[in-house]
């Protein structure tokens, strides 16, 4: 059984984590990460390795909140 495509967040998410997926040409690509703003149809999310990726509204497919990355192995936690 397929999973079911849904957008499941709004602007009142930003400073949460989530997870994207968007029409692109030749397919699909996802995006995980904090949702740091949504204006003008475009929302932005900065990944964990600090770069920003712009996504213009019309592309997404789906998109939900998801709970803070696990801490990884052999990271401090301060």
């Amino acid at each position: 059984m397929a999973g079911r495509l849904v957008i499941a967040i709004t602007s009142q998410d930003i400073g949460s984590r989530i997870t994207t997926r968007r029409r692109v040409t030749g397919g699909f690509r996802d995006a995980v990460g904090i949702l740091v703003s949504w204006a003008d149809g475009v929302l932005e999310v900065r990944k964990r390795d600090g770069t920003v990726v712009t996504i213009p509204e019309e592309t997404l497919v789906a998109a939900r909140v998801v709970p803070a990355a696990p801490p990884r192995p052999g990271r401090m936690q301060q």
